[in-house]
Protein backbone atom coordinates (compact mmCIF):
# COMPACT_ATOMS: atom_id res chain seq x y z
CA UNK A 1 0.00 0.00 0.00
CA UNK A 2 2.97 2.32 0.60
CA UNK A 3 4.09 1.88 -2.99
CA UNK A 4 0.54 2.55 -4.17
CA UNK A 5 0.14 5.64 -1.97
CA UNK A 6 3.37 7.13 -3.31
CA UNK A 7 2.29 6.54 -6.88
CA UNK A 8 -1.10 8.10 -6.22
CA UNK A 9 0.32 11.14 -4.47
CA UNK A 10 2.92 11.65 -7.15
CA UNK A 11 0.34 11.51 -9.90
CA UNK A 12 -1.92 13.91 -8.05
CA UNK A 13 1.04 16.25 -7.80
CA UNK A 14 1.78 15.88 -11.50
CA UNK A 15 5.17 14.19 -11.03
CA UNK A 16 6.41 11.77 -13.70
CA UNK A 17 6.29 8.07 -12.77
CA UNK A 18 8.64 5.44 -14.12
CA UNK A 19 7.02 2.64 -16.08
CA UNK A 20 3.89 2.55 -18.23
CA UNK A 21 1.20 5.04 -17.30
CA UNK A 22 -2.24 3.58 -16.73
CA UNK A 23 -4.98 5.17 -18.78
CA UNK A 24 -7.53 7.24 -16.91
CA UNK A 25 -10.96 5.77 -17.42
CA UNK A 26 -13.97 4.92 -15.30
CA UNK A 27 -13.96 1.90 -13.04
CA UNK A 28 -15.63 -1.13 -14.58
CA UNK A 29 -16.12 -2.91 -11.27
CA UNK A 30 -14.57 -4.40 -8.19
CA UNK A 31 -15.07 -7.90 -6.86
CA UNK A 32 -15.52 -9.16 -3.37
CA UNK A 33 -17.97 -11.91 -2.67
CA UNK A 34 -20.26 -10.71 0.09
CA UNK A 35 -22.66 -13.65 0.07
CA UNK A 36 -24.05 -14.16 3.53
CA UNK A 37 -23.23 -17.88 3.52
CA UNK A 38 -19.61 -18.12 4.55
CA UNK A 39 -18.83 -21.42 2.79
CA UNK A 40 -19.79 -20.04 -0.62
CA UNK A 41 -17.43 -17.09 -0.50
CA UNK A 42 -13.99 -16.85 -2.04
CA UNK A 43 -11.58 -14.00 -1.61
CA UNK A 44 -7.95 -13.45 -2.41
CA UNK A 45 -5.67 -14.44 0.47
CA UNK A 46 -3.74 -11.69 2.24
CA UNK A 47 0.04 -11.77 1.90
CA UNK A 48 1.87 -10.28 4.92
CA UNK A 49 3.96 -7.27 3.96
CA UNK A 50 7.15 -8.79 5.32
CA UNK A 51 6.84 -12.06 3.42
CA UNK A 52 6.83 -10.87 -0.17
CA UNK A 53 7.50 -7.69 -2.10
CA UNK A 54 4.45 -5.61 -2.90
CA UNK A 55 3.01 -6.25 -6.34
CA UNK A 56 2.77 -3.45 -8.84
CA UNK A 57 -0.66 -1.85 -8.58
CA UNK A 58 -3.13 -3.07 -11.18
CA UNK A 59 -5.17 -0.74 -13.33
CA UNK A 60 -8.22 -1.47 -11.24
CA UNK A 61 -6.43 -0.78 -7.96
CA UNK A 62 -5.07 2.47 -9.35
CA UNK A 63 -8.53 3.54 -10.45
CA UNK A 64 -9.98 2.76 -7.01
CA UNK A 65 -7.29 4.84 -5.36
CA UNK A 66 -7.87 7.63 -7.87
CA UNK A 67 -11.58 7.65 -7.11
CA UNK A 68 -10.97 7.66 -3.36
CA UNK A 69 -8.52 10.53 -3.70
CA UNK A 70 -11.05 12.48 -5.75
CA UNK A 71 -13.66 12.11 -3.02
CA UNK A 72 -11.14 12.93 -0.30
CA UNK A 73 -9.98 16.07 -2.07
CA UNK A 74 -13.60 17.17 -2.43
CA UNK A 75 -14.10 16.56 1.29
CA UNK A 76 -10.98 18.51 2.23
CA UNK A 77 -12.10 21.40 0.04
CA UNK A 78 -15.43 21.56 1.94
CA UNK A 79 -15.14 19.45 5.11
CA UNK A 80 -18.29 20.77 6.78
CA UNK A 81 -21.53 20.05 4.97
CA UNK A 82 -24.34 22.47 5.78
CA UNK A 83 -27.79 21.42 6.90
CA UNK A 84 -29.17 22.59 3.54
CA UNK A 85 -26.64 20.48 1.63
CA UNK A 86 -27.42 17.38 3.66
CA UNK A 87 -31.15 17.76 3.08
CA UNK A 88 -30.47 18.29 -0.61
CA UNK A 89 -28.42 15.06 -0.73
CA UNK A 90 -31.11 13.09 1.10
CA UNK A 91 -33.81 14.40 -1.24
CA UNK A 92 -31.66 13.47 -4.22
CA UNK A 93 -31.42 9.90 -2.89
CA UNK A 94 -35.21 9.86 -2.63
CA UNK A 95 -35.66 11.17 -6.18
CA UNK A 96 -33.20 8.59 -7.47
CA UNK A 97 -35.36 5.81 -6.03
CA UNK A 98 -38.77 7.30 -6.93
CA UNK A 99 -37.90 8.24 -10.48
CA UNK A 100 -36.48 4.78 -11.21
CA UNK A 101 -38.65 2.68 -8.91
CA UNK A 102 -39.98 0.33 -11.58
CA UNK A 103 -36.53 -0.17 -13.11
CA UNK A 104 -35.07 -0.95 -9.69
CA UNK A 105 -37.78 -3.52 -8.94
CA UNK A 106 -37.25 -5.17 -12.33
CA UNK A 107 -33.48 -5.23 -11.84
CA UNK A 108 -33.75 -6.94 -8.45
CA UNK A 109 -36.18 -9.45 -9.95
CA UNK A 110 -33.76 -10.17 -12.80
CA UNK A 111 -30.88 -10.77 -10.40
CA UNK A 112 -32.94 -13.22 -8.35
CA UNK A 113 -34.57 -15.00 -11.28
CA UNK A 114 -37.81 -14.31 -9.43
CA UNK A 115 -38.17 -11.85 -6.55
CA UNK A 116 -41.66 -11.08 -5.34
CA UNK A 117 -42.63 -7.60 -6.53
CA UNK A 118 -44.36 -6.87 -3.23
CA UNK A 119 -41.41 -8.07 -1.17
CA UNK A 120 -39.12 -5.67 -3.02
CA UNK A 121 -41.51 -2.77 -2.48
CA UNK A 122 -42.07 -3.62 1.20
CA UNK A 123 -38.52 -4.50 2.24
CA UNK A 124 -36.44 -2.34 -0.10
CA UNK A 125 -38.23 0.66 -1.59
CA UNK A 126 -40.54 1.61 1.27
CA UNK A 127 -37.93 1.45 4.09
CA UNK A 128 -35.47 3.58 2.12
CA UNK A 129 -37.99 6.28 1.24
CA UNK A 130 -39.55 6.30 4.70
CA UNK A 131 -36.11 6.54 6.35
CA UNK A 132 -35.20 9.49 4.12
CA UNK A 133 -38.39 11.29 5.14
CA UNK A 134 -37.75 10.59 8.83
CA UNK A 135 -34.08 11.59 8.66
CA UNK A 136 -34.84 14.93 7.00
CA UNK A 137 -37.13 15.74 9.94
CA UNK A 138 -34.46 14.91 12.52
CA UNK A 139 -31.08 15.77 11.04
CA UNK A 140 -31.10 19.45 12.05
CA UNK A 141 -31.42 18.45 15.71
CA UNK A 142 -28.74 15.77 15.34
CA UNK A 143 -26.29 18.31 13.92
CA UNK A 144 -26.53 20.76 16.82
CA UNK A 145 -23.39 21.05 18.97
CA UNK A 146 -23.96 19.68 22.45
CA UNK A 147 -23.00 21.78 25.49
CA UNK A 148 -21.29 19.67 28.14
CA UNK A 149 -20.62 20.16 31.84
CA UNK A 150 -17.47 22.04 32.85
CA UNK A 151 -15.64 21.60 36.15
CA UNK A 152 -16.13 25.09 37.55
CA UNK A 153 -13.62 24.52 40.37
CA UNK A 154 -10.70 24.06 38.00
CA UNK A 155 -11.95 25.90 34.95
CA UNK A 156 -14.22 28.82 35.95
CA UNK A 157 -15.63 30.83 33.02
CA UNK A 158 -14.51 28.19 30.49
CA UNK A 159 -16.89 26.01 28.47
CA UNK A 160 -17.02 22.82 26.40
CA UNK A 161 -18.98 21.51 23.45
CA UNK A 162 -19.20 18.30 21.46
CA UNK A 163 -19.57 19.03 17.74
CA UNK A 164 -20.66 16.25 15.35
CA UNK A 165 -18.55 16.60 12.20
CA UNK A 166 -18.30 14.54 8.99
CA UNK A 167 -15.65 11.81 8.91
CA UNK A 168 -14.94 12.18 5.19
CA UNK A 169 -15.21 9.23 2.77
CA UNK A 170 -17.13 6.10 3.77
CA UNK A 171 -16.92 2.72 2.04
CA UNK A 172 -20.03 0.51 1.83
CA UNK A 173 -19.89 -3.19 0.93
CA UNK A 174 -23.39 -4.40 0.03
CA UNK A 175 -24.70 -8.02 -0.01
CA UNK A 176 -27.10 -9.42 -2.57
CA UNK A 177 -30.09 -10.33 -0.39
CA UNK A 178 -31.49 -6.78 0.09
CA UNK A 179 -29.26 -4.75 -2.20
CA UNK A 180 -31.41 -1.60 -2.27
CA UNK A 181 -32.14 -1.47 1.45
CA UNK A 182 -28.56 -2.32 2.42
CA UNK A 183 -27.01 0.27 0.10
CA UNK A 184 -29.44 3.17 0.56
CA UNK A 185 -29.91 2.48 4.29
CA UNK A 186 -26.27 3.25 5.15
CA UNK A 187 -26.17 6.06 2.57
CA UNK A 188 -28.99 7.87 4.38
CA UNK A 189 -26.93 7.95 7.59
CA UNK A 190 -23.72 8.71 5.69
CA UNK A 191 -25.21 11.73 3.93
CA UNK A 192 -27.06 12.89 7.04
CA UNK A 193 -23.65 13.03 8.72
CA UNK A 194 -22.25 15.06 5.80
CA UNK A 195 -19.96 12.45 4.22
CA UNK A 196 -19.15 11.08 0.78
CA UNK A 197 -19.46 7.42 -0.22
CA UNK A 198 -18.16 4.66 -2.43
CA UNK A 199 -20.61 1.74 -2.64
CA UNK A 200 -19.41 -1.71 -3.70
CA UNK A 201 -22.26 -3.93 -4.94
CA UNK A 202 -22.39 -7.75 -4.98
CA UNK A 203 -21.78 -9.83 -8.08
CA UNK A 204 -25.17 -11.45 -7.57
CA UNK A 205 -26.72 -7.98 -7.98
CA UNK A 206 -25.11 -7.26 -11.35
CA UNK A 207 -28.27 -5.97 -13.06
CA UNK A 208 -29.08 -3.61 -10.21
CA UNK A 209 -25.46 -2.52 -9.86
CA UNK A 210 -25.28 -1.58 -13.54
CA UNK A 211 -28.52 0.39 -13.20
CA UNK A 212 -27.43 2.30 -10.08
CA UNK A 213 -24.05 3.07 -11.62
CA UNK A 214 -25.76 4.39 -14.75
CA UNK A 215 -28.32 6.61 -13.04
CA UNK A 216 -26.40 7.86 -9.98
CA UNK A 217 -24.50 10.41 -12.04
CA UNK A 218 -27.78 12.19 -12.76
CA UNK A 219 -28.15 12.95 -9.05
CA UNK A 220 -24.62 13.08 -7.61
CA UNK A 221 -21.12 13.84 -8.88
CA UNK A 222 -18.59 11.03 -8.53
CA UNK A 223 -16.80 12.95 -5.81
CA UNK A 224 -19.98 12.60 -3.70
CA UNK A 225 -21.29 9.12 -4.54
CA UNK A 226 -20.26 6.28 -6.80
CA UNK A 227 -21.57 2.73 -7.21
CA UNK A 228 -19.00 0.10 -8.11
CA UNK A 229 -19.86 -3.09 -9.99
CA UNK A 230 -18.15 -6.38 -9.28
CA UNK A 231 -15.78 -7.49 -12.00
CA UNK A 232 -14.39 -10.59 -10.29
CA UNK A 233 -11.28 -11.29 -8.28
CA UNK A 234 -10.21 -7.85 -7.04
CA UNK A 235 -12.82 -6.90 -4.47
CA UNK A 236 -10.47 -7.43 -1.54
CA UNK A 237 -8.74 -4.26 -2.70
CA UNK A 238 -11.86 -2.27 -1.86
CA UNK A 239 -11.55 -3.17 1.81
CA UNK A 240 -7.85 -2.20 1.72
CA UNK A 241 -8.68 1.38 0.79
CA UNK A 242 -7.99 3.97 3.46
CA UNK A 243 -11.57 4.97 4.10
CA UNK A 244 -12.57 7.08 7.07
CA UNK A 245 -15.12 4.38 7.91
CA UNK A 246 -16.11 1.09 6.28
CA UNK A 247 -19.47 -0.66 6.69
CA UNK A 248 -19.85 -4.27 5.58
CA UNK A 249 -22.91 -6.51 5.50
CA UNK A 250 -22.40 -10.19 4.82
CA UNK A 251 -21.00 -13.39 6.26
CA UNK A 252 -18.86 -13.69 9.34
CA UNK A 253 -16.07 -15.33 7.35
CA UNK A 254 -15.86 -12.47 4.86
CA UNK A 255 -16.41 -9.95 7.65
CA UNK A 256 -13.25 -11.16 9.37
CA UNK A 257 -11.27 -10.64 6.16
CA UNK A 258 -12.74 -7.18 5.67
CA UNK A 259 -11.82 -6.25 9.23
CA UNK A 260 -8.26 -7.58 8.78
CA UNK A 261 -7.81 -5.51 5.62
CA UNK A 262 -9.24 -2.40 7.25
CA UNK A 263 -6.97 -2.88 10.27
CA UNK A 264 -3.89 -2.21 8.15
CA UNK A 265 -5.13 1.39 7.79
CA UNK A 266 -6.76 1.56 11.25
CA UNK A 267 -10.01 2.12 9.37
CA UNK A 268 -12.94 1.78 11.79
CA UNK A 269 -15.54 -0.75 10.69
CA UNK A 270 -19.20 -1.47 11.20
CA UNK A 271 -19.87 -5.16 10.57
CA UNK A 272 -23.45 -6.36 10.07
CA UNK A 273 -23.14 -10.14 9.96
CA UNK A 274 -25.64 -12.89 10.71
CA UNK A 275 -26.00 -16.03 12.78
CA UNK A 276 -28.69 -18.34 14.07
CA UNK A 277 -31.50 -16.15 15.40
CA UNK A 278 -34.10 -18.17 17.32
CA UNK A 279 -37.79 -17.69 17.94
CA UNK A 280 -39.01 -18.93 21.33
CA UNK A 281 -42.73 -19.54 21.73
CA UNK A 282 -43.81 -19.38 25.37
CA UNK A 283 -46.34 -21.85 26.82
CA UNK A 284 -48.90 -19.04 27.16
CA UNK A 285 -48.78 -17.74 23.59
CA UNK A 286 -51.42 -18.61 20.98
CA UNK A 287 -49.78 -21.13 18.65
CA UNK A 288 -51.79 -20.11 15.56
CA UNK A 289 -50.74 -16.46 15.93
CA UNK A 290 -47.12 -17.47 16.48
CA UNK A 291 -47.18 -19.69 13.40
CA UNK A 292 -48.74 -16.96 11.23
CA UNK A 293 -45.98 -14.50 12.11
CA UNK A 294 -43.01 -16.87 12.18
CA UNK A 295 -43.90 -18.54 8.88
CA UNK A 296 -44.39 -15.17 7.20
CA UNK A 297 -40.84 -14.08 8.03
CA UNK A 298 -39.27 -17.50 7.46
CA UNK A 299 -40.60 -17.59 3.90
CA UNK A 300 -40.20 -13.89 3.14
CA UNK A 301 -37.50 -13.60 0.46
CA UNK A 302 -37.28 -17.41 0.64
CA UNK A 303 -35.66 -17.13 4.05
CA UNK A 304 -32.70 -15.18 2.70
CA UNK A 305 -32.65 -12.61 5.51
CA UNK A 306 -29.86 -12.27 8.04
CA UNK A 307 -32.39 -11.49 10.80
CA UNK A 308 -35.03 -14.09 9.93
CA UNK A 309 -36.03 -16.87 12.32
CA UNK A 310 -33.26 -19.44 11.85
CA UNK A 311 -34.74 -22.06 14.17
CA UNK A 312 -37.74 -22.42 16.47
CA UNK A 313 -37.91 -23.42 20.13
CA UNK A 314 -41.33 -24.83 21.10
CA UNK A 315 -42.87 -26.49 24.14
CA UNK A 316 -43.19 -30.17 23.24
CA UNK A 317 -46.99 -30.17 23.46
CA UNK A 318 -47.19 -27.36 20.87
CA UNK A 319 -45.34 -29.07 18.00
CA UNK A 320 -48.26 -30.91 16.39
CA UNK A 321 -50.46 -27.80 16.43
CA UNK A 322 -47.68 -25.70 14.91
CA UNK A 323 -47.09 -28.23 12.11
CA UNK A 324 -50.79 -28.45 11.29
CA UNK A 325 -51.16 -24.66 11.19
CA UNK A 326 -48.01 -24.29 9.06
CA UNK A 327 -49.39 -26.70 6.45
CA UNK A 328 -52.68 -24.81 6.36
CA UNK A 329 -51.00 -21.42 6.04
CA UNK A 330 -48.62 -22.52 3.32
CA UNK A 331 -51.40 -23.93 1.15
CA UNK A 332 -53.31 -20.65 1.57
CA UNK A 333 -50.38 -18.30 0.96
CA UNK A 334 -48.45 -20.22 -1.70
CA UNK A 335 -50.72 -22.67 -3.54
CA UNK A 336 -48.12 -22.77 -6.33
CA UNK A 337 -44.45 -22.07 -5.54
CA UNK A 338 -43.88 -21.20 -9.18
CA UNK A 339 -46.06 -18.12 -8.73
CA UNK A 340 -44.30 -14.72 -8.61
CA UNK A 341 -45.16 -14.42 -4.89
CA UNK A 342 -42.66 -17.13 -3.90
CA UNK A 343 -39.11 -15.79 -4.23
CA UNK A 344 -36.34 -17.86 -5.77
CA UNK A 345 -33.02 -18.78 -4.17
CA UNK A 346 -30.35 -16.39 -5.42
CA UNK A 347 -28.05 -18.79 -7.29
CA UNK A 348 -27.33 -22.44 -8.03
CA UNK A 349 -24.61 -22.91 -5.35
CA UNK A 350 -27.04 -21.69 -2.69
CA UNK A 351 -29.82 -23.87 -4.13
CA UNK A 352 -27.58 -26.96 -4.02
CA UNK A 353 -26.37 -26.11 -0.52
CA UNK A 354 -29.96 -26.06 0.77
CA UNK A 355 -30.71 -29.47 -0.73
CA UNK A 356 -27.50 -30.81 0.79
CA UNK A 357 -28.48 -29.36 4.19
CA UNK A 358 -31.91 -30.99 3.99
CA UNK A 359 -30.47 -34.35 2.90
CA UNK A 360 -27.93 -34.28 5.73
CA UNK A 361 -30.70 -33.74 8.30
CA UNK A 362 -32.82 -36.58 6.87
CA UNK A 363 -29.88 -38.99 6.75
CA UNK A 364 -29.10 -38.26 10.41
CA UNK A 365 -32.60 -39.01 11.61
CA UNK A 366 -34.59 -35.78 11.34
CA UNK A 367 -38.28 -35.81 10.43
CA UNK A 368 -38.65 -33.74 7.26
CA UNK A 369 -42.02 -32.17 6.44
CA UNK A 370 -42.48 -30.71 2.95
CA UNK A 371 -44.99 -27.88 3.20
CA UNK A 372 -45.31 -27.73 -0.61
CA UNK A 373 -46.63 -31.31 -0.95
CA UNK A 374 -43.87 -32.26 -3.35
CA UNK A 375 -43.86 -29.18 -5.60
CA UNK A 376 -40.12 -28.64 -5.46
CA UNK A 377 -37.62 -29.98 -7.96
CA UNK A 378 -33.86 -30.36 -7.60
CA UNK A 379 -33.57 -29.38 -11.26
CA UNK A 380 -35.71 -26.23 -11.06
CA UNK A 381 -34.07 -23.74 -13.42
CA UNK A 382 -35.51 -20.80 -11.47
CA UNK A 383 -34.30 -22.32 -8.17
CA UNK A 384 -37.54 -22.22 -6.20
CA UNK A 385 -36.69 -24.17 -3.06
CA UNK A 386 -39.63 -25.93 -1.36
CA UNK A 387 -40.31 -24.87 2.23
CA UNK A 388 -39.74 -27.56 4.87
CA UNK A 389 -40.14 -28.00 8.60
CA UNK A 390 -37.43 -30.18 10.15
CA UNK A 391 -38.24 -31.94 13.43
CA UNK A 392 -36.13 -34.06 15.79
CA UNK A 393 -32.95 -32.24 14.89
CA UNK A 394 -29.59 -32.93 16.56
CA UNK A 395 -26.53 -30.78 16.99
CA UNK A 396 -24.40 -32.81 14.56
CA UNK A 397 -26.65 -31.83 11.64
CA UNK A 398 -25.52 -29.10 9.26
CA UNK A 399 -28.87 -27.36 9.72
CA UNK A 400 -27.99 -26.68 13.37
CA UNK A 401 -24.35 -25.82 12.78
CA UNK A 402 -24.59 -22.83 10.48
CA UNK A 403 -26.95 -20.07 9.40
CA UNK A 404 -29.53 -21.64 7.07
CA UNK A 405 -30.40 -18.70 4.81
CA UNK A 406 -33.28 -20.46 3.11
CA UNK A 407 -36.86 -21.74 3.66
CA UNK A 408 -35.95 -24.54 6.10
CA UNK A 409 -37.24 -24.26 9.68
CA UNK A 410 -35.77 -26.63 12.26
CA UNK A 411 -37.84 -27.08 15.42
CA UNK A 412 -36.45 -27.99 18.82
CA UNK A 413 -38.48 -28.62 21.96
CA UNK A 414 -37.78 -27.40 25.49
CA UNK A 415 -39.02 -27.90 29.04
CA UNK A 416 -38.23 -24.62 30.80
CA UNK A 417 -36.88 -21.13 30.23
CA UNK A 418 -33.49 -21.85 31.83
CA UNK A 419 -32.96 -24.67 29.33
CA UNK A 420 -33.70 -22.26 26.47
CA UNK A 421 -31.30 -19.59 27.73
CA UNK A 422 -28.52 -22.12 28.30
CA UNK A 423 -28.96 -23.60 24.82
CA UNK A 424 -28.83 -20.26 23.00
CA UNK A 425 -25.96 -18.93 25.14
CA UNK A 426 -23.70 -21.90 24.45
CA UNK A 427 -23.51 -20.84 20.80
CA UNK A 428 -22.46 -17.61 19.11
CA UNK A 429 -24.42 -14.54 20.10
CA UNK A 430 -27.25 -14.22 17.56
CA UNK A 431 -28.19 -11.14 15.57
CA UNK A 432 -31.67 -11.27 17.12
CA UNK A 433 -33.97 -13.25 19.40
CA UNK A 434 -37.74 -13.45 19.11
CA UNK A 435 -39.63 -14.31 22.32
CA UNK A 436 -43.36 -14.91 21.83
CA UNK A 437 -45.13 -14.46 25.16
CA UNK A 438 -47.61 -12.21 26.92
CA UNK A 439 -45.98 -12.99 30.25
CA UNK A 440 -43.87 -9.93 31.08
CA UNK A 441 -41.61 -11.78 33.49
CA UNK A 442 -40.87 -14.46 30.88
CA UNK A 443 -40.30 -11.83 28.20
CA UNK A 444 -37.89 -9.91 30.42
CA UNK A 445 -36.12 -13.11 31.46
CA UNK A 446 -35.12 -13.76 27.83
CA UNK A 447 -34.15 -10.12 27.23
CA UNK A 448 -32.01 -10.13 30.39
CA UNK A 449 -30.44 -13.59 30.10
CA UNK A 450 -29.85 -14.03 26.35
CA UNK A 451 -27.61 -11.46 24.66
CA UNK A 452 -28.30 -10.68 21.00
CA UNK A 453 -27.98 -7.84 18.54
CA UNK A 454 -31.67 -6.94 18.83
CA UNK A 455 -35.07 -8.21 19.93
CA UNK A 456 -38.57 -8.27 18.51
CA UNK A 457 -41.24 -9.39 20.98
CA UNK A 458 -44.25 -11.37 19.69
CA UNK A 459 -43.01 -10.98 16.13
CA UNK A 460 -39.78 -11.26 14.17
CA UNK A 461 -37.47 -8.91 12.24
CA UNK A 462 -39.54 -5.77 12.86
CA UNK A 463 -37.02 -4.10 15.19
CA UNK A 464 -34.84 -3.69 12.09
CA UNK A 465 -37.44 -1.48 10.43
CA UNK A 466 -37.75 1.09 13.23
CA UNK A 467 -36.10 4.41 12.39
CA UNK A 468 -35.50 5.62 15.92
CA UNK A 469 -33.64 2.60 17.32
CA UNK A 470 -30.23 1.31 16.22
CA UNK A 471 -29.60 -1.88 14.28
CA UNK A 472 -26.49 -3.97 14.77
CA UNK A 473 -25.03 -7.23 16.01
CA UNK A 474 -22.92 -8.25 18.98
CA UNK A 475 -19.96 -10.62 19.10
CA UNK A 476 -20.01 -12.99 16.14
CA UNK A 477 -23.15 -11.37 14.71
CA UNK A 478 -21.41 -8.03 14.18
CA UNK A 479 -20.22 -4.79 15.71
CA UNK A 480 -21.39 -1.20 15.57
CA UNK A 481 -24.78 0.25 14.72
CA UNK A 482 -26.58 2.26 12.10
CA UNK A 483 -30.15 3.49 11.51
CA UNK A 484 -31.47 6.68 13.05
CA UNK A 485 -29.46 8.82 15.44
CA UNK A 486 -26.98 6.04 16.20
CA UNK A 487 -26.27 5.77 12.47
CA UNK A 488 -25.63 9.50 12.32
CA UNK A 489 -23.20 9.13 15.24
CA UNK A 490 -21.46 6.13 13.61
CA UNK A 491 -20.55 8.22 10.58
CA UNK A 492 -19.68 11.37 12.54
CA UNK A 493 -16.68 12.42 14.58
CA UNK A 494 -17.95 13.69 17.93
CA UNK A 495 -15.41 16.48 18.24
CA UNK A 496 -14.77 17.62 21.82
CA UNK A 497 -13.88 21.32 22.03
CA UNK A 498 -12.67 23.24 25.12
CA UNK A 499 -13.06 27.03 25.11
CA UNK A 500 -10.74 28.85 27.55
CA UNK A 501 -12.57 31.53 29.53
CA UNK A 502 -11.25 34.90 30.80
CA UNK A 503 -10.08 33.38 34.09
CA UNK A 504 -7.17 30.94 33.96
CA UNK A 505 -6.42 29.32 37.36
CA UNK A 506 -3.65 27.24 35.79
CA UNK A 507 -1.34 30.28 35.85
CA UNK A 508 -1.05 29.67 39.59
CA UNK A 509 0.16 26.12 38.94
CA UNK A 510 2.98 26.94 36.55
CA UNK A 511 6.63 26.36 37.51
CA UNK A 512 8.53 27.19 39.52
CA UNK A 513 6.27 25.53 42.07
CA UNK A 514 6.04 27.07 45.55
CA UNK A 515 3.62 28.02 48.31
CA UNK A 516 0.95 29.34 45.92
CA UNK A 517 0.93 26.09 43.95
CA UNK A 518 0.77 24.06 47.17
CA UNK A 519 -2.18 26.06 48.47
CA UNK A 520 -3.97 25.83 45.12
CA UNK A 521 -3.59 22.02 44.99
CA UNK A 522 -4.75 21.63 48.57
CA UNK A 523 -7.81 23.73 47.84
CA UNK A 524 -8.62 21.84 44.66
CA UNK A 525 -8.21 18.46 46.34
CA UNK A 526 -10.36 19.54 49.30
CA UNK A 527 -13.14 20.53 46.91
CA UNK A 528 -13.24 17.00 45.48
CA UNK A 529 -14.58 15.60 48.76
Amino acid sequence: MLRLDLITLARLAGAPIAGPRLPAKKIKGIAMTTDTMADTTTTTAHVPVNEAPAAEPTEQVYMLEQLLQRQRQAYLAAPISSYEQRVQDLKALGRMIREHQDEIVRAVNADYGNRSHHETLFAEIFPALDSIKDTIKRVKKWMKPQRRHIDFTAFPTSSTKVIPQPLGVVGVIVPWNFPVNLSFGPLINIFAAGNRAMVKMSGNSSTLAALLKRISGDYFPEDKLVFIEEAGGTGVEFSKLKFDHLIFTGSGATGRKVMASAAANLTPVTLELGGKSPAIVGPDFNIDTACERILFWKLFNAGQICTTVDYLLLPEDKVDAFVAKAKELFRKRYPDIQSPDYTAVIDEPSFRRLWKTLDDAAQKGATVIDLTDGQGSRDDAIQKFPAHLVLNVSEDMDIMQREIFGPLLPIKTYNNREEVAAYINKGDRPLAIYPFTNDKSLRDFYIDHVMSGGVSVNNAVLHVGQHDIPFGGVGESGMGHYHGYEGFITFSKLRPVFYQGPLDPLKFLMPPYGNVADKMMKLMLRLTK
